[in-house]
């Protein structure tokens, strides 16, 4: 299995970078693969950082060629994705919205239709909007058709909505615990819904 992690911070090694590297031991342990994709590292290779819908329906000609292709295609074979973002203004950060605004295709695709996601937010904070920011990745993953997973285990829940941390995420050791179990949660059920994703990628081809 593939699993993705997004970072949706321009901060690289950041506290949400910090937060979804360490889910990395996780995936692996489960035999998966674990790849982290930097968002703004993509982006600032554009021309235009943001969708300005150049073309209906979507081609993908205005990030042809660039790492946001590759990102692209790489979500296209993906079977889980845990995004995260820190908290700006109790929502995503614009890089992350950026971002997937530019995935209008694989939408058109149905690329990442039953792929897993999971989220997780950091806030300045402990109650810093990291509950709406956790929402609008969710509602940013169901437009896509993916299968959103938040809470699940009675021993240590990855929160009720998904992970949700305080920066600096290295003296939260709370909100650590919490991205670690959503990871779990993802890789999961990423696991037994190998074959529905594995059925709708061949009938997508035909």
């Amino acid at each position: 299995m593939l699993i993705l992690a997004i970072n949706g911070s321009p901060r690289p090694s950041g506290s949400t970078a910090q937060l979804l590297w360490a889910t990395r031991e996780v995936v692996e342990s489960a035999g998966a693969t674990f790849v982290f994709l930097q968002v703004s590292e993509a982006l600032k290779e554009l021309k235009v950082p943001y969708c300005t819908v150049c073309s209906d329906p979507c081609r993908g000609k205005c990030y042809a060629g660039t790492r946001l292709e590759e990102m692209f295609n790489l979500m296209r074979r993906s079977d889980g994705i845990i995004m995260g973002s820190p908290v700006y203004f109790s929502t995503v950060s614009s890089h992350l919205k950026s971002f997937w605004d530019r995935t209008r295709l694989l939408r058109r695709e149905m690329a990442l239709l039953n792929v897993v996601g999971g989220a997780l937010a950091v806030g300045g904070a402990r109650f810093g909007g990291q509950e709406t920011a956790l929402r609008a990745m969710h509602d940013m993953m169901l437009c896509q058709g993916m299968t959103v997973v938040g809470d699940g285990y009675p021993d240590v829940d990855a929160g009720h909505q998904g992970a949700c941390a305080q920066d600096p995420v290295a003296g939260d050791a709370w909100g650590l615990q919490r991205a670690l179990a959503l990871a779990r949660r993802v890789v999961e059920v990423a696991g037994a819904t190998r074959e529905l994703r594995a059925r709708t990628r061949k009938s997508a081809t035909r």
